[in-house]
Parts: structure tokens; C-alpha cells; sequence
């Protein structure tokens, strides 16, 4: 670990981690746009996850989902962990596109799910949230007869406003930012970093270089590797 990066973490008082799919890759949770990725293997991927597949087609919907998204062995990694520690010592704040509950599961307390999360399911009849386990089992909500969903962004959907609200807020007050495991090219996401504090240091860990018009330093290599050394 470079002693001038420890040293950025260890003397911020408001980071934002700014993540994506590939801080869960090393729990076993498939990204979405690499070479193995969800969306490379499958074309018609984005439909099967939008509002429409779910309105007109709820079978389809249902069984890709629970093929392709729902990872309910999976744990937290090292990344989960170490920015959880952050967190719980109220020094930093996780916005994530994340849906897979990893971050929940290691008991992040400042979190902000962009995207929602699989694992919180609600019915669209009735509007009463059930146990997960029993999506896994049935799209039929047993009380009302209503169909399950999970609360997450689906395409053609919109985001959550407080949730958006709340990460602005975390980027103006932010004295560093730290990109891990996103290529930031998913909008509104992507467009957080508008918001940050200009006072704010900015990282990024990533394996694959990112490209952006103002300064910050690039760590190109394994995000697991980078938090097993990082002290917190």
C-alpha cells in the first residue's frame, strides 16, 4: 500500500465510495458489461430487466431474475468489509448501484442503494413487503393473490429521490471520493461525481482505467487486493 494513499484514508473525515459490480465479483456475483458479464452472454438482457418484461411478460421476468440475479449464498468480501469498518466509525458513506445485499449483510451503516435491493420484495397489489424466501419460492404474494417484485430500478423506471438527494448531499461534504469496481458510464449514477465537493481528492480503484476531466489518481488493479492492505 502506498504510504500517501494509507495516509489519504486514514486522515479523511467524509469519504464517499462510490461503487459498483465489481466490488462483489469476488463473492461470486456475476458484473454486468465484462467479458463474462450478464449482458455480453445474454443480448436481450436489458429487456428482461425492465419495467415493461415485468408488466407484459411477469413469467419471463421472474425466471430470469431468480436464473441470473438472486446469489442468496453469496458473503461479503474484503471490499465490503473495510469500507463497512468506514462507516461504522461514521467516516464514510457507501453509494452503490449494488443490488445483492452484500453491503447490508456486512452491516454498512451509511449506505445509500442507488439501485434498490433484491432481497427487500413488495407486492405490487397490495403494497405489503414479504420475506424474501418466499419470492425464491413463488411470484404470488399468498395474502392477496398480487405478484412480487423486487424493489429495485428496473429499465424504464426512476430512481428514488431521497436516495439521490441523500448522495449529493454525501459528495458536496466529501473530502474524498473513491470510485471502486465502476466504470461510471451508467447515468444518472455516473453523474454524482458533478456534485462532488471541487475541494474533494478523488480515487479510483478499478481494473480497468477510467478516463475523467479533472484530476485524481488512478489505481489500476484488483480492488480486493487494494482494501486487504488498506488499514481503517
Amino acid at each position: 500500500m502506498d504510504e500517501e494513499i494509507q495516509n489519504l484514508f486514514s486522515q479523511s473525515k467524509s469519504i464517499v465510495f462510490l461503487t459498483g459490480a465489481g466490488v462483489s465479483t469476488p463473492s461470486g456475483i456475476p458484473d454486468y458489461r465484462s467479458r463474462n458479464g450478464l449482458y455480453t452472454g445474454n443480448k436481450n438482457a436489458e429487456y428482461y430487466l425492465s419495467h415493461t418484461c415485468l408488466a407484459q411478460e411477469p413469467d419471463v421476468f421472474y425466471h430470469y431474475v431468480m436464473d441470473n440475479l438472486y446469489k442468496p449464498d453469496a458473503v461479503p468480501n474484503v471490499i465490503h468489509e473495510k469500507q463497512s469498518a468506514l462507516t461504522q466509525q461514521n467516516r464514510a458513506t457507501v453509494v452503490t448501484q449494488n443490488i445483492d445485499n452484500l453491503y447490508r449483510q456486512a452491516n454498512t451503516s451509511h449506505l445509500v442503494e442507488f439501485h434498490g435491493n433484491l432481497y427487500q420484495i413488495y407486492c405490487q397489489k397490495c403494497g405489503k413487503y414479504v420475506d424474501w424466501h418466499d419470492y425464491l419460492k413463488s411470484p404470488t404474494h399468498e395474502n392477496c393473490g398480487g405478484r412480487l417484485r423486487p424493489d429495485v430500478v428496473l429499465y424504464e423506471e426512476g430512481l428514488n429521490e431521497q436516495k439521490i438527494s441523500t448522495s449529493v448531499n454525501a459528495l458536496a461534504n466529501a473530502d474524498l471520493v473513491a470510485i471502486v469496481g465502476t466504470s461510471m458510464r451508467v447515468y444518472p449514477f455516473a453523474g454524482l461525481l458533478d456534485y462532488r465537493n471541487p475541494s474533494a481528492k478523488v480515487v479510483v480503484i478499478n481494473q480497468e482505467a477510467l478516463q475523467f476531466p479533472f484530476d485524481f489518481t488512478m489505481i489500476q488493479e484488483d480492488a480486493s487486493q487494494f482494501f486487504q492492505e488498506l488499514e481503517v
